[in-house]
């Protein structure tokens, strides 16, 4: 009876679209779970993230889980995701991710997974980084230890969504940093964003990461915005 009136009183919506769950769906509805715009990027050796690499960072292995549309199922669940709290949303997506990932054989060489990070001032703001479940998830499902610490964002900045390709590179190239020591050598990293828009920002951590000696560095998207 309990159970019943919570249910009445705040009905589970699903983050996708916003339209009212069933009994037997969680946090995406059947017809979001079947509408998910996969990108497949993971079978391509030249896919869209990694022809945003190409020539500029040198990258082992790229892709994007998910395309990313206006106004979209992804873009809702990103938002959700990323300024609603719904850290359920990463998790879900990162052990689905990680079965067809755990098929590449880059990712059977990565030795750490390595989260974008957000400044403690934003940290602060939001209260958690967005990009943690995700993961979380991958760790877990395809045990590789999860290192948030070794990459720092060491200038605050507001947001760059409305800034142009140039100046988004600009700002970005500024603000990452790392803090290793000899041990981190040698290392294969697998760097982890939500969304990949320019790619300035993963390209400066890219960077950062690739100052440890004989480091080499790949790249997962939760999702790829599509211009």
């Amino acid at each position: 009876m309990l159970k019943y009136l919570i249910n009445l009183l705040f009905p589970k919506l699903c983050l996708g679209c916003n339209s009212l769950l069933l009994h037997n769906e969680t946090i995406i509805c059947s017809e979001c779970n079947h509408n998910l715009p996969y990108t497949k990027h993971h079978f391509l050796e030249r896919n869209d993230t990694t022809i945003k690499f190409y020539g500029i960072v040198p990258i082992e292995f790229s892709a994007s889980m998910l395309y990313f549309h206006h106004k979209g199922i992804v873009q809702n669940l990103i938002h959700n995701l990323k300024y609603k709290n719904h850290q359920e949303i990463g998790t879900l997506l990162g052990k689905r991710y990680a079965k067809d990932l755990e098929a590449v054989n880059q990712i059977k060489t990565i030795t750490e997974i390595i989260p974008v990070p957000l400044h403690k001032k934003r940290l602060e703001e939001r209260g958690y980084n967005q990009v943690i479940t995700f993961c979380e998830a991958l760790s877990e499902e395809l045990k590789i230890p999860l290192n948030d610490s070794l990459l720092y964002r060491s200038r605050y900045s507001k947001t760059q969504t409305k800034k142009d390709k140039e100046s988004r590179k600009d700002v970005s190239n500024a603000l990452f940093d790392i803090n290793f020591t000899e041990a981190d050598s040698n290392k294969h990293f697998l760097l982890i964003d939500d969304v990949l828009t320019s790619g300035a920002t993963l390209e400066a951590c890219a960077k950062a990461l690739l100052k440890i000696p004989n480091s080499k560095v790949s790249i997962i998207t939760i999702a790829y915005t599509l211009s």
